[in-house]
């Protein structure tokens, strides 16, 4: 009994360090995107350790940085909420994806800390694996991205009390980097990305330059362009199932086949 728990634990360990392996190049790369965010935060007169924790307990770029910003605006609270919900509603969609994936064994509680560490480039990670993913694996996958992500915003936090403002001003236009870096790649091979990316740019110009609707607030002028731009999206490019595309294939064929006997 004792060697098959052995054996267990060394596997358990394996896993982790495994996982650990795969998340390291995200964590790296997540240490430089939230240094800029911890810049921008303490900018915005946000204390080093009140940064960091906000990256700690949220983890994600786009969400706290719209966060962030409608804070330093005195947005209303549900204002706030509503925003960064809808920003960050697409994580749901990755953890049920990544859910079916898991396995079976894993608990509630486990479950629900793998939903917490969900991020893009985590899941991209997680979901090629060819074999099922057990808990150890995920929380490895996890721990360096969520510490790089903390401690990049902790250390640009404090940089930005320390740095002249003319580096901190070069150092700020990483993030924007960063979200024109996340969208070309999607845009430049897809175009109904390329489409929605699009109207929700012009629809922000719209209302950031149109007298009257520059007077909507900001978290709700990003609701109202993740809308509209979504729906627009939805409606005009639908995603193609796989019957869909049978039966799309059957009924060609079936064309063509009439074609021929009428030819």
């Amino acid at each position: 009994m004792s060697r098959e728990s052995s054996a267990k634990n060394k596997y358990k360990r394996n896993r982790f360090r495994i996982g650990l392996t795969d998340g390291l190049p995200i964590g790296l790369g997540y240490f430089a995107v939230s240094f800029a965010f911890g810049i921008f935060a303490a900018e915005g007169g946000l204390t080093p350790f009140i940064a960091s924790l906000l990256s700690l307990t949220n983890v994600t770029s786009a969400g706290q940085f719209a966060g962030v910003k409608l804070i330093f605006t005195h947005a209303p609270w549900f204002e706030i909420a509503v925003t960064v919900l809808l920003i960050n509603l697409r994580y749901s969609l990755m953890s049920l994806s990544l859910s079916q994936r898991l396995q079976p064994d894993i608990s509630l509680a486990g479950r629900m800390l793998i939903g917490f560490g969900v991020t893009d480039e985590i899941y991209a990670v997680a979901i090629l694996k060819e074999h099922e993913l057990n808990f150890s694996y995920m929380l490895g996958l996890m721990t360096l991205p969520i510490t790089g992500w903390t401690i990049g915003t902790l250390t640009g936090a404090i940089a930005g009390y320390i740095l002249p403002l003319s580096w901190r001003s070069a150092l700020g236009i990483a993030l924007y980097a960063m979200f024109v870096a996340i969208i070309m790649p999607p845009a430049r091979s897809s175009r109904p990305v390329l489409m929605v990316v699009a109207s929700a740019a012009i629809l922000s110009v719209i209302f950031e330059f149109t007298p009257g609707l520059n007077l909507i607030p900001l978290g709700w002028r990003i609701i109202i362009c993740t809308i509209i731009a979504s729906a627009a999206g939805a409606l005009l490019a639908p995603v193609q199932t796989e019957p869909t595309k049978k039966s799309a294939s059957i009924s060609d064929k079936a064309e063509e086949s009439a074609g021929d006997q009428n030819g």
